[in-house]
């Protein structure tokens, strides 16, 4: 029941906080967090014994709803707060959460709409992603302060002085589309750091979270089919989540460990989502830009639909990721270089580029640095120094799944 509740939380908590933002008005927006968090915690403890409902999110979104009107009634600055409380009640007036479709329709569009909001123009564009990922994706500072590769105490401060400033606005989930189109780009980037943080994050328990995969290629697909927002960065970085969720089913063997990607079994990749990848792919060369989207969307097109691991064309990948690491610099970008280069050229060649990376000191946290510098070695028969690496990426893994893998490399150091 716990792990229900718990996959509950991070699908439906994002909706919640947007649909209730919406109609309790963003200076409201502590209550919102309080009761959505309050109807978790009673889901948790009734259903225990009744059972999940048939419709969860229409028993969450009744139960923090009427847990918020009950506060605000009972709130001692209860003549202060009467205009909203007058505006909560006409507006929840027999407000049953539809059940034919309808609802979905709603929610999704209250979610993109938090999610423009949260672009408040007096902040800094990393915590306006914060604030997304924080208020929608239902993150918590430290999976965001490893997103951005910095401390938790920084993090947090700016989350806070982020919701500070949306606490101030009247109109917040007023969303023109010239706001719409201004602040696209900040979207972009969190819906991109959604799904990498379901496809290969820093959660405490798992490694993989496919439903945080999944949010973030449902949001993204109403992007693309939106007159407004469908340009061809929306369309390129739709086809970079499609091409690499198809690759999820191969991820994990028969007893949930964690493969390479040379180790998977093609035969169960998505064709279908293949399939939806590359026709976005090719929607997105519809135009002039060339965004960092388009370039993984093209490295993912590569992996994902070459026959099999011997037959990838890694001179082209190494070629994406060079102009890749000119349209975004970062230590990661360069990591998974240095990885290219050495299917391409050697792992001496490998280990060099592993060396030279500027800020590699950023990735001292990241266990695929150290990693990435044990596959080297162990292709170049050092085992020695291949387990010595192995070790070092093993003491700072950060879930089960990645110890029990990088477990197994120290392993194979031992053959």
């Amino acid at each position: 029941m716990d792990d229900v509740v718990g996959t509950l939380f991070r699908r439906e908590s994002g909706r919640l906080t947007a649909a209730l933002t919406r109609r309790f008005g963003p200076h409201n927006l502590p209550l919102v967090e309080d009761v959505v968090h309050d109807a978790l915690c009673r889901a948790l403890e009734v259903w225990k014994f009744s059972g999940v409902p048939t419709d969860p999110y229409a028993w969450l979104i009744t139960a923090a709803k009427n847990r918020a009107l009950d506060i605000l009634r009972h709130e001692q600055t209860a003549r202060a707060l009467g205009p909203d409380l007058e505006r909560a009640i006409s507006v929840f007036a027999g407000d049953a959460p539809a059940r034919d479709g309808s609802r979905d329709e709603t929610v999704q569009d209250d979610q993109l709409r938090m999610m423009f909001a949260c672009c408040h123009a007096r902040l800094p564009e990393e915590t306006q992603i914060a604030l997304i990922l924080n208020l929608l994706g239902g993150f918590g500072v430290k999976e965001i302060a490893a997103a951005f590769l910095i401390g938790d105490a920084a993090m947090e401060k700016r989350i806070q002085r982020g919701k500070e400033l949306l606490g101030q606005g009247k109109s917040l989930l007023e969303v023109t589309p010239e706001r719409v189109t201004e602040h696209l780009d900040v979207v972009h980037k969190a819906l991109y750091l959604l799904f990498n943080e379901g496809y290969h994050g820093n959660h405490p328990a798992e490694s993989i979270r496919v439903e945080l995969c999944a949010e973030a290629l449902r949001l993204t697909t109403l992007l693309a089919e939106s007159a407004l927002t469908a340009v061809p960065a929306t369309q390129a970085l739709l086809a970079l989540m499609c091409l690499t969720a198809a690759r999820l089913p191969g991820r994990v063997d028969a007893s949930g460990e964690l493969l390479p990607l040379e180790a998977q079994d093609r035969s169960l990749w998505d064709a279908r989502l293949t399939r939806r990848g590359v026709e976005a792919l090719e929607a997105s060369a519809r135009g002039d830009d060339l965004t960092p989207y388009h370039v993984e969307a093209g490295i993912a097109f590569e992996h994902t639909t070459a026959r099999s691991s011997g037959a990838t064309s890694w001179a082209r990948i190494v070629g994406c990721y060079d102009t890749l690491l000119q349209l975004r610099p970062s230590p990661v970008v360069a990591l998974s270089r240095a990885i290219a280069i050495g299917e391409l050229e050697g792992p001496e060649r490998g280990l060099s580029e592993l060396e030279s990376i500027e800020g590699k000191e950023r990735l001292r946290d990241y266990p695929f640095y150290a990693a990435a510098v044990g596959d080297q070695h162990l292709r170049a028969g050092r085992l020695d120094a291949a387990r010595t690496s192995f070790e070092a990426a093993l003491d700072v893994a950060r879930n089960p799944l990645e110890v029990r893998f990088l477990e197994r490399r120290v392993a194979a150091c031992s053959r």
